[in-house]
């Protein structure tokens, strides 16, 4: 590189100073642009340092524009020859935030503040750009509005490319507002103006607004692209409308706009999300061009629908079943109420080796485990993270919390909570929610003020637990304040599901008047959850007359309910109304509607064993039949006397009607830990329904006889019985 340069400039370089183009084609600025490699880039850096070159600005930008922008570029070596620069002009700083501000956005946002702060010139328009996308990746709405003062106040408020830029990152921190009033008030618009918003609206759910603009565009007529489909596509998945879609997929057709393969994608995404699996299998077949998106586009649809052999088949077919095809499988699985599948999936993949579990991987089986009550494998999930040292974000950290807490050990979900130095709102709220399911309301209380002491903002899910805990440990007066304060301190709109559960509150406490006042007087009609959560208050209280108002209300508003027809049953079974018990079964069965069996699991040596109520199918049923007689007798020698109210059915005969109550599932899933778990070993037992009171009254007297913790989570709480007593206090 020595024969590059030829003289020695330094006699004559004014250093730092020079800002014009003086050495523009110097025969090494012009190799610069010649440089096909990094290595190469360097020796030109040498020769450059060797001979002063490096101090002209305009010499030094060109290097370091090609350090940080081309093909070979280095983002750490781009920033050394930047950090070397006594004095870097305009266009070595925005080569440098133009190239961190997809990298490392945080780093793109130093640079610029450097740039304030120490540069004698002022960011252009060819800086900001660069800068509020660096704020739109990482979603700092403050950051992005801050600039966007910046901008207005260094007469750049006018400039389109600006402008686009700052809608793109209003939208991606969820203010479709802010980047809509900012769109009005443009003079000039593009297609990427339209683009911008018409997405911006789509990922805000906010359907309606970005397909009206859509067809806004057309009248202005400016054409749309692929890139504007893709955006209305992501709005009519939302919406639902599958012969909309079809009307898209065909105006795409019609105008001639390019099928690439993200549009295509993007097409397959929405028929699967309409309802129109044919449609899409039907362009699936079509593509010449697929990648693991479309794959896995089509996978997770499937499984969406419940078509789990066609999604299996398809994952089968795969070319490459790479993790995000193995997640999208398991999440299927686990969201539409498949756990044993999703996890035996999950297992799959740990024995396939060519595919190692990411974070969402975790999160999907994490999630599997606390619905399953699978606690060995929840635990060993929390080692593997541990020993291949998977980043603990947010979204894994509340997946474990629940999985402790949904399989009986809050110790250990609080272990989890305190030993995480970042916490978001979810991570505070499932905490929040583990406390309420034990009934330890006043330490979710307690929980959500230090939430608020690390200026972590409450949202809807945190005040939904809150009210929860509120509700599982009779604490009224601080239900009903945190229920006022919502709007008015936090802005937390109320929500139908914030009724809800302050009915619960007031119906469990016996306020069922006060409850009934509330709903009437509520802004909006009030959803079938909220007249269930009377429903089941008034059968608490036994007040038949609000119950049947209640179950009603509800009946009109999900006909299929059978929650509300198994709720109505229960109150005139126990009130003895036996014929009214025949009607609503009647009903049900002309509507076809069949009562969901209550279903018990206990976790024994790292495998699940379910039980139905009278079942007689387990390999060890004689012993578990054998071992419950003797628990009962037992328990008849201490005084009990089985709660026959809480039969549901007519039985005359008394040793039947005790027959049907010891078959109840969770009595079965008790006997079988007996036998089967170590008595220094708490039972775990999960149940599908609420715990009848004889199963209540037997598992509290189990505990004291055979000296045993049961922690029993029933679909709304848990139970921990020890000693004779239950956590619940009998509160339930």
């Amino acid at each position: 590189m020595g024969t590059l340069v030829t003289s020695n400039i330094k006699s004559y370089l004014p250093l730092t100073v020079n800002n014009d183009r003086f050495f523009a084609r110097h025969p090494v600025v012009v190799l610069i642009d010649q440089c096909s490699n990094l290595r190469h880039l360097k020796e030109i850096h040498a020769q450059m340092l060797k001979n002063g070159l490096f101090f002209d600005p305009f010499a030094s930008s060109k290097l370091i524009q090609t350090a940080s922008l081309s093909e070979f570029s280095s983002i750490v070596y781009a920033q050394k020859v930047f950090d070397q620069m006594p004095q870097p002009n305009i266009y070595s700083f925005n080569a440098l935030i133009r190239a961190y501000s997809s990298s490392e956005p945080i780093m793109a946002l130093c640079v610029f503040v450097k740039m304030l702060y120490e540069s004698s010139e002022m960011p252009s328009k060819f800086t900001y750009p660069f800068v509020v996308k660096a704020a739109a990746e990482l979603c700092w709405f403050r950051i992005g509005k801050a600039l966007h003062g910046l901008v207005i106040k260094s007469n750049l408020g006018s400039d389109l490319f600006i402008n686009n830029s700052l809608i793109h990152c209003y939208a991606e921190c969820g203010s479709s507002d802010m980047a809509y009033s900012l769109f009005l008030s443009m003079k000039d618009r593009d297609v990427v103006s339209w683009n911008s918003i018409i997405k911006g609206f789509s990922m805000d759910g906010c359907a309606y607004k970005a397909l009206d603009l859509f067809h806004r565009m057309e009248e202005e007529n400016l054409r749309p692209n692929d890139v504007t489909m893709i955006g209305v596509l992501t709005a009519c998945g939302k919406k639902r409308d599958l012969e909309l879609g079809r009307w898209i997929h065909e105006y795409i057709e019609k105008n001639g706009i390019k099928q690439i393969l993200p549009l295509n994608n993007a097409i397959l995404d929405m028929y699967m999300k309409c309802g129109g699996s044919v449609d899409a299998k039907r362009l699936f077949d079509k593509m010449k061009e697929k990648d693991i998106v479309s794959w896995t586009t089509m996978l997770a649809g499937y499984a969406r629908l419940g078509d789990f052999v066609a999604a299996r088949n398809l994952f089968d077919a795969m070319p490459c079943q790479d993790t995000a095809a193995w997640n999208a499988l398991i999440s299927a699985y686990e969201q539409c109420g498949n756990p044993k599948e999703a996890l035996a999936v999950f297992d799959e993949l740990l024995q396939n080796k060519k595919s190692k579990p990411d974070q969402w991987t975790l999160v999907s089986a994490l999630s599997a485990c606390a619905h399953l009550g699978a606690m060995d494998l929840g635990r060993w999930i929390h080692v593997y993270i541990k020993k291949n040292r998977v980043q603990l974000n947010c979204h894994l950290t509340t997946s474990l919390i629940d999985m402790y807490a949904k399989c009986g050990d809050i110790e250990k979900a609080l272990e989890v909570f305190h030993s995480v130095d970042k916490r978001d709102v979810y991570v505070w709220s499932a905490m929040i929610a583990g406390l309420a399911m034990y009934g330890r309301g006043r330490d979710a209380i307690a929980l959500f003020f230090k939430m608020n002491g690390a200026k972590v903002r409450p949202n809807a899910v945190t005040f939904t637990n809150l009210l929860s805990a509120c509700s599982h440990s009779g604490l009224v007066e601080e239900g009903r304040s945190f229920f006022k304060q919502m709007e008015s301190i936090y802005g937390v709109v109320q929500e139908s599901k914030h009724y809800s559960c302050m009915v619960d509150i007031l119906g469990r406490a016996g306020h069922l008047e006060e409850a009934l006042g509330l709903i009437e007087n509520m802004p909006v009609s009030a959803e079938a959850s909220v007249w269930g959560a009377l429903l089941g208050a008034s059968i608490l209280q036994g007040n038949i007359h609000m119950a049947e108002q209640a179950g009603t209300r509800l009946l009109e508003l999900e006909p299929q309910n059978d929650g509300a027809y198994v709720l109505l049953s229960n109150i005139y079974a126990k009130l003895g109304n036996w014929d009214k018990v025949s009607l609503l079964r009647k009903a049900m069965k002309d509507s076809g509607i069949k009562k969901e069996p209550g279903c018990s699991s206990i976790e024994v040596n790292g495998a699940v064993h379910e039980f139905l109520a009278g079942d007689n199918t387990h390999p060890r049923a004689h012993e578990i039949y054998s071992k419950l007689e003797e628990v009962v007798n037992k328990l008849k020698s201490c005084g009990y006397r089985p709660k026959t109210s809480e039969l549901l059915q007519l039985v005359e005969e008394e040793d039947l009607q005790e027959q049907a109550l010891n078959s109840h599932s969770e009595k079965l899933a008790i006997a079988f830990g007996l036998i089967s778990t170590d008595s220094s070993q708490p039972m775990r037992i999960m149940k599908n329904l609420r715990v009848c009171g004889d199963c209540h009254s037997v598992a509290k007297l189990i505990s004291r006889l055979y000296g045993r913790e049961i922690l029993l989570r029933d679909r709304y709480r848990f139970h921990h019985f020890k000693d004779g007593n239950c956590s619940c206090m009998d509160y339930y």
